[in-house]
């Protein structure tokens, strides 16, 4: 579902990364450690066309990211990558249940119907939301803004979920919980799950771990 081959990516005059081989596959989940400033987050931003490789290939699902144009790109965010951005990005003016259903909002062939808004909810619901859902986000703890960033990851069920410490702002319960839908839409719909932690106490649970400095050292 993820292929990575021979990737190069540098920042003007400052950061390069290359990484020459990686691969998740469909219904797997693969966790990356490594630490700070090693390009982790830079890896998931060019694996969803966030930011757009200076050589090699990134491909999702057989389409190579890199081609696509800026709008083709956002178009395939939307309808079948779910990311978890480490600060959120949440729609400060929108309530809750609006920022799990933006999605929709912005992605072309994407259907806002009563059956998304339910997903929503349930969504919410399951983790501990459902009295919150017209908040917006400044009336929400930061652990629960994480769990709305996870549920809008989720809600359009899709092929490739990108995760940037999705837990790190959440206590144990909701830690667990939040990792049990993780890996419970990888198994549901065969979605690949490639996810950046530093939390080692969570790594037992995913198929497989990619330690990041390793990855790099090999090219």
């Amino acid at each position: 579902m993820i292929a990575i081959d021979d990737l190069r990516f540098a920042y003007p005059g400052g950061f390069a990364l290359h990484v020459p081989s990686l691969s998740v596959g469909a219904g797997e989940t693969v966790a990356v450690v490594g630490p700070s400033g090693s390009g982790k987050t830079t890896l998931l931003n060019l694996v969803s066309g966030i930011a757009v490789p200076d050589g090699g290939r990134v491909t999702l699902d057989g389409t190579a990211v890199g081609g696509l144009s800026d709008r083709e790109r956002r178009r395939l965010r939307a309808s079948s990558i779910g990311f978890v951005f480490q600060e959120f990005a949440l729609v400060d003016y929108l309530p809750a249940e609006e920022n799990v259903l933006y999605p929709y909002r912005v992605g072309t062939g994407l259907r806002l119907d009563r059956a998304a808004r339910l997903r929503a909810r349930e969504l919410l619901d399951r983790f501990g939301l459902g009295a919150k859902t017209r908040r917006r986000p400044h009336q929400l703890s930061q652990g629960e803004r994480q769990r709305v960033a996870i549920a809008r990851a989720l809600v359009t069920r899709p092929k490739v979920i990108l995760a940037d410490e999705a837990t790190g702002n959440l206590d144990p319960a909701n830690k667990e919980a939040a990792l049990d839908l993780l890996f419970a839409q990888a198994a549901e719909t065969g979605a690949a799950l490639l996810c950046v932690t530093h939390d080692h106490e969570l790594l037992p649970r995913f198929d497989r771990v990619v330690d990041f400095a390793d990855l790099r050292a090999a090219a």
